[in-house]
């Protein structure tokens, strides 16, 4: 008996009907909401003494909201697994499929927002291309370690509307400071600064490895995948995974992805759920 399992299975029970208690994200991270200029601090962090930034990887638009891998925290994720299984495959359509799943990263920095500084260190959330140049220039010996208390540099981030993959949003870009500057001059504002910080981890929510089973089976196959219109002959009820039996729905429509795995080969006669349990099992040998 797997008592780490039953654990988990409890609390997601007992968890059930409470209600939770609302979290007001905004004292804990920033992102621009309005085109404007900002001045930020990146201030050393908490967490890693080394290292400002925080890589995080989000799983997005499987969901209502972005799921939080948990390779984050260490841990198997089942939808990176799949995603593994899907490239095993020389199929166009699950490689395509692999990287709609692939988690995106996202990056998280402790900052002091300048005219805010009250509100204490917050997590700045941005994308690749802001934390390419942020690199960029922490490489540059000419600027140095920008996040040093006594004499690193602000910056200043710049947001105008414009187009983002398509779709209206706010473009950002950084300019650092060519002057030095103290954090603070109040020694005390910088010992709370560096002492109290939020942590990412802490602030997301970890969803247990079987409840991204259920996402991700949900989202591969939704119920409403065959309609009646699309049911040419119908033998028995849809199998509604990869795999495909002898006797099944016939539709018009393709499924939403293929398999083709030693794994999936062994679960040919099992049940639909043991099917795509069986993407998950630990070689034997």
């Amino acid at each position: 008996m797997d008592l780490n399992s039953i654990k988990s299975k409890l609390n997601a029970l007992q968890s059930q009907g409470k209600s939770k208690e609302k979290v007001d994200y905004s004292k804990s991270l920033w992102k621009p909401k309005s085109e404007g200029k900002f001045q930020l601090r990146i201030v050393p962090s908490i967490i890693d003494k080394k290292n400002p930034f925080k890589e995080v990887f989000v799983h997005y638009g499987i969901f209502k909201f972005p799921i939080y891998a948990l390779s984050n925290w260490g841990e198997k994720d089942p939808i990176i697994e799949f995603v593994k299984q899907l490239r095993q495959t020389s199929d166009k359509e699950n490689w395509k499929l692999s990287k709609k799943l692939e988690p995106k990263m996202r990056v998280f920095a402790p900052v002091i927002v300048r005219g805010e500084e009250e509100k204490g260190v917050r997590l700045w959330e941005f994308g690749k291309e802001i934390y390419m140049q942020l690199l960029g220039i922490a490489d540059d010996e000419d600027y140095g370690d920008y996040t040093d208390i006594n004499e690193g540099r602000d910056f200043t981030l710049e947001t105008v509307t414009g187009d983002i993959g398509g779709r209206q949003g706010l473009k950002s870009s950084i300019r650092i400071k060519p002057k030095t500057s103290v954090l603070s001059k109040d020694t005390e504002d910088i010992k709370v600064w560096l002492s109290e910080q939020p942590d990412i981890l802490e602030l997301q929510r970890k969803h247990e490895f079987d409840k991204l089973k259920e996402i991700l089976q949900n989202f591969l196959n939704p119920e409403d995948a065959v309609n009646e219109s699309d049911v040419e002959e119908v033998k028995k009820p849809t199998n509604d995974l990869p795999w495909k039996d002898e006797e099944e729905v016939i539709t018009k429509k393709e499924p939403n992805y293929v398999i083709s795995s030693a794994k999936a080969v062994k679960a040919v006669k099992a049940s639909k759920a043991d099917k795509f349990d069986a993407l998950f099992e630990e070689d034997e040998n």
